[in-house]
């Protein structure tokens, strides 16, 4: 039985690439105490093991898959790059550089005093800095050094080893390091600094939104009583009896028939009316003054919450006042503005003025976002289906550039496709946020691109060195563990005193830019459970864009560090 199975998986080596991803997130989706192997090092695990059995993966596959995954984290974090830069995050982006060169030349002054070579290099890199993706650059740099077949696969090997054997402290390590150490280390009492800081910012909470159960723009039913002033009037003049707050009246029960209102509609005793506006105006103002009733039929109409990208020339220029008073805008709500390439949010006041290129977050009946839609712009509404043509030629694009090989000295210099495709990512997706009319990949695409895209990449990495793992581990086992540990400690308390001391960061979220700059998501979570806050994350998001990109791209520099 096992023979044929063992057979069967040489046969067709797809099936031992699924049965690596199976295994891989099945076993990564358990912890202990909030420790997780993850489903990449899980994978890993997994495919080393099945790699015993001497199974072939075309090296083309582990190339279009990676190609897929570069792609994917340039498109998420490519407009939290390009506004960290560009807005006030420009200090924290900075730090972020100085960061990664700090855990690129730890590992390689630690590869030089422990004589390993490139291969255990870039493994003891990938794993102490816990950047899975830098293992696809550093293959593809080895590849192009022109050495002999075995001296390659040699390299090639090693690197699976190193990163399994580092990973673990890298995650664990690097948690406990910045949340527990680093405190004392600093000399700061973490969750004062976060109460503080939580103090100083002010700041309203946006509330309402997808996931809260408020909401701040509602539909509800009155009745209208005898007597009512309302009573004979058109509903457009009913509307204009709140002056200083949108209402509308959308619909109408009158003698148990429903039906649409217009401005012109009139109001009639006994009506049963849907009047939509902001919530604290229906129930403080019109509920004290009015019967409320509960009429779910009335009340069951179609609405959303949709981005309009602002097109027209038309709109280009006039106040919010203006606006609202165009016969299309009736009925829909304006809930934010966001402008420019650093997303700034624009007051919502009646004389902000919209540009061309604003992004306007409007909620309302579905009829009346495409009434307002036509006139303003392009509404991007959410949608399961990928733009494939784009995601295509987005790769195809980068990957060709990063082809091209320059000589500088004598000297070849490239991208690689890999690295083409990472900045084709960062690019496209910068793009994307600023001009919502292309290119929309949803999250569950992006997350498919990024974690199957990556696992599979491992996947054929490990079933590849399987065979020279167990030799690898054996000698170069606990050695290797302790050169990771310092790898992953050394660069983060410098990192710490950097930030504290020359960057001069408020303190509530010095750890989380830290921990952004290292891409260690397992940190933030044990920094923020240590603070009791979520200030820190603060500090996380344009560190984490920027150490992304350049963690992965050192697999590639390394290996030149190195040869």
């Amino acid at each position: 039985m096992f023979e044929w199975f063992a057979s069967t998986l040489r046969s067709y080596p797809e099936i031992a690439l699924f049965l690596s991803l199976a295994i891989g997130y099945y076993v990564g989706g358990f912890s202990y105490k909030g420790f997780s192997l993850g489903a990449v090092t899980s994978t890993l695990i997994a495919a080393v093991l099945i790699g015993q059995l001497g199974i072939t993966i075309s090296p083309n596959v582990k190339s279009t898959f990676f190609l897929m995954f570069l792609f994917a984290v340039g498109y998420g974090v490519g407009p939290q790059f390009v506004r960290g830069i560009a807005k006030d995050g420009a200090p924290q982006a900075i730090f972020a550089v100085v960061v990664t060169v700090f855990c690129l030349a730890i590992p390689v002054i630690i590869a030089k005093i422990a004589g390993y070579h490139p291969g255990y290099a870039a493994g003891l890199y990938a794993g102490s800095q816990t950047i899975s993706a830098s293992m696809g650059l550093a293959t593809d740099a080895i590849n192009r050094l022109g050495l002999p077949p075995e001296r390659t696969k040699e390299l090639l090997d090693a690197m699976p080893i190193a990163y399994a054997v580092t990973y673990i402290f890298g995650t664990v390590g690097s948690a406990v390091v910045l949340a527990q150490l680093g405190p004392k280390l600093l000399g700061i009492d973490l969750v004062q600094a976060c109460k503080d800081y939580e103090a100083r910012l002010g700041g309203d909470k946006e509330l309402g939104g997808p996931g809260s159960v408020w909401r701040r723009f509602e539909l509800r039913a009155f009745k209208v009583r005898s007597g009512a002033r309302v009573a004979g009037m058109r509903a457009v003049d009913a509307e204009a009896l709140v002056p200083d707050a949108r209402v509308f009246v959308e619909r109408i029960r009158r003698n148990g028939v429903i039906e649409d209102a217009t401005t012109d509609t009139i109001l009639q005793e006994g009506d049963i009316v849907a009047i939509a506006g902001p919530r604290e105006v229906l129930v403080n103002l019109i509920g004290q003054a009015a019967e409320e009733v509960e009429d779910a039929e009335l009340l069951d109409v179609k609405a959303e919450g949709v981005d309009v990208y602002v097109t027209s020339k038309d709109v280009d220029g006039k106040t919010l006042a203006e606006i609202a008073h165009m016969p299309q805008a009736r009925g829909v709500f304006l809930r934010k503005i966001v402008r420019g390439a650093t997303a700034t949010s624009i007051p919502i006041l009646a004389n902000t003025v919209i540009h061309r290129g604003d992004i306007l977050t409007i909620v309302g009946r579905t009829q009346d976002i495409a009434a307002v839609g036509k006139v303003i712009g392009h509404p991007d509404r959410a949608s399961d289906v990928a733009d494939v043509a784009f995601i295509g030629a987005a790769i195809t694009l980068g990957a060709l550039i990063g082809a091209l090989v320059f000589k500088v000295g004598g000297v070849p210099l490239t991208l690689s496709t890999a690295g083409g495709a990472l900045i084709s990512g960062l690019v496209f997706g910068w793009l994307r946020s600023v001009r919502p009319l292309f290119g929309r990949i949803p999250s569950s695409t992006v997350w498919f691109m990024n974690s199957v895209g990556l696992n599979i990449f491992i996947a054929c990495v490990g079933i590849s060195a399987g065979p020279g793992f167990v030799k690898g581990l054996q000698t170069q086992g606990l050695g290797l563990f302790l050169w990771g540990a310092l790898a992953t400690a050394i660069p983060l308390i410098l990192a710490m005193f950097a930030g504290k001391y020359i960057f001069r960061f408020d303190p509530a979220i010095l750890l989380g830019a830290c921990a952004g700059a290292r891409t260690t998501t397992a940190a933030l979570g044990m920094i923020c459970e240590t603070a009791g806050s979520q200030v820190p994350a603060l500090g996380y998001t344009v560190t984490y864009a920027v150490g992304n990109t350049l963690l992965t791209i050192w697999g590639m520099v390394i290996i030149m560090l190195l040869t």
